[in-house]
């Protein structure tokens, strides 16, 4: 793996889940990573999953021998960005790698339930949580990030769910949840566009059925106990865990050729087959090519091959 120990970057929500997973998979290679969510030991956001915190995303970056900086940061809030910035460009006057995965809207989508039916308000404030988020953010730090001294220039990674191809092909069960996912793909490419003349580089990411903290939960098991889940989805076994997406960022992050990815739609089991790198397992997951070929054709289930 990479060694980015010379590397400022700054992971936007990364209380849990694939920003997480990201923060301490850059910290696994040396890098300074601040680390930011409204979740803190002194405050908990409307997720009440006060376990989760920002101090403990840093801590656990440090653990892995990267230094890890927790600021509380609600990304909605267009000041408290603006302080963030001004924070890392005082403390080191760059910024190398931006990850945007603010996301929080799991306790919004209404599954399979029509725009016309969908709570309002919970739809709307999803977006804002999605995408207005991703704006704010981007607005404020990209100017540091364009002042990035690492070969190939800084490197802006959007988070988003599903890649291009596969969210044109199917609708995400929810008209919401498929704007929220779909416009960060666009926004993404919107963002290369801009960044490219500057010598930056931007993508849009996806991991796979990642084994967050609150899918653990939803299926009951935990990370040591993830496969006593098949029994309920046999496709579970093509899950990976958020760290491997957080490597897929590491393996670009120190890739000085990362521009030939400008603008793509890049997901955590296809950077593993360029990079390399694998999960904290060992294995290489490939989720999309599993849904495509395996799942959404209802074979059975069967990874063989796919990890």
């Amino acid at each position: 793996m990479p060694n980015l120990e010379d590397r400022v970057c700054l992971v936007a929500g990364a209380t849990r889940g694939a920003g997480r997973g990201t923060a301490v998979a850059l910290g696994e290679q040396g890098a300074t990573v601040y680390v930011t969510g409204r979740t803190t030991r002194e405050r908990v956001s409307e997720y009440e999953r006060p376990g989760e915190t920002i101090e403990e995303t840093a801590e656990l970056v440090t653990e892995a021998g990267g230094t890890g900086i927790a600021v509380p940061t609600d990304h909605l809030e267009p000041d408290q960005v603006a302080a963030l910035v001004a924070r890392i460009d005082g403390e080191h006057g760059r910024l190398d790698v931006l990850v945007n995965d603010i996301w929080g809207g799991e306790r919004l989508v209404e599954w399979d339930v029509p725009i016309w039916e969908h709570d309002l308000a919970k739809g709307l404030r999803l977006l804002r949580l999605a995408v207005d988020t991703h704006l704010v953010t981007s607005h404020h730090a990209l100017p540091l990030l364009l002042r990035a001294r690492a070969p190939g220039g800084g490197l802006l990674v959007e988070m988003t769910d599903g890649t291009e191809e596969y969210n044109r092909e199917h609708y995400r069960l929810s008209a919401y949840y498929d704007l929220a996912k779909s416009s960060i793909l666009r926004l993404g490419w919107s963002m290369a566009r801009e960044l490219a003349p500057h010598g930056a580089t931007a993508v849009v990411l996806t991991p796979g059925w990642m084994r967050s903290e609150i899918m653990l939960d939803a299926f009951g098991v935990t990370e040591e106990t993830w496969r006593d889940a098949l029994e309920a989805q046999p496709h579970f076994v093509i899950s990976e865990t958020p760290r491997f997406v957080g490597r897929a960022v590491a393996a670009l992050a120190a890739d000085p050729e990362r521009a030939r990815h400008n603008g793509a739609s890049l997901s955590s089991g296809g950077l593993a087959r360029e990079y390399g790198f694998t999960d904290v397992d060992g294995s290489r997951p490939d989720a999309w090519r599993y849904l495509r070929e395996v799942q959404d054709p209802g074979l059975p289930a069967d990874a063989t091959g796919y990890r």
